[in-house]
């Protein structure tokens, strides 16, 4: 597998994307998704990776981070499921824990909703800890609020 940065106008990029967007949808109203647009993917703060297995041209997962202050945010971290309990996320994670360490942003904030149990887990298993709304975000009963402080020696 590998992960690079890429382009989230790339047409592969965004097909994965937008079944993300289908799947947030499918699950939240649109008040509590919180689904940053193409625009935002591509602005100079934010990074943003996809992965690849050696054997398929296209994108597998996605994810990105978006630096606001002291602070990233984890962004738009999704995994095709065919490929999901690959150790794709966790190596997505890993990149973009990275790219904030080396950009001297000790401090990873996310947003997921409470119905995505996995996704919470997942978190939780990589050091993130619940917290309060940060940046823009309101308490929203259907939103979950995470931190974690990254080590310099990821």
């Amino acid at each position: 597998m590998i992960i690079v940065k890429s382009n989230p106008r790339n047409e592969k990029v965004f097909q994965l994307i937008q079944e993300l967007d289908e799947y947030q949808s499918s699950l939240y109203p649109a008040e509590s998704n919180h689904l940053d647009s193409v625009e935002t993917l591509v602005q100079d703060n934010v990074y943003f990776v996809s992965a690849f297995f050696e054997d398929n041209p296209n994108p597998i997962a996605c994810g990105a981070v978006k630096i606001i202050e002291n602070y990233g945010e984890v962004k738009r971290v999704y995994v095709l499921p065919d490929y999901r309990g690959k150790g794709v996320a966790k190596a997505i994670m890993k990149t973009l824990e990275e790219h904030l360490v080396n950009n001297e942003i000790l401090i990873a904030k996310l947003e997921t909703g409470i119905y995505q149990e996995e996704a919470i887990s997942f978190y939780k298993s990589l050091g993130y800890k619940f917290t309060l709304p940060f940046g823009e975000y309101k308490p929203d009963p259907l939103s979950v609020f995470m931190e974690k402080l990254l080590a310099t020696g990821i």
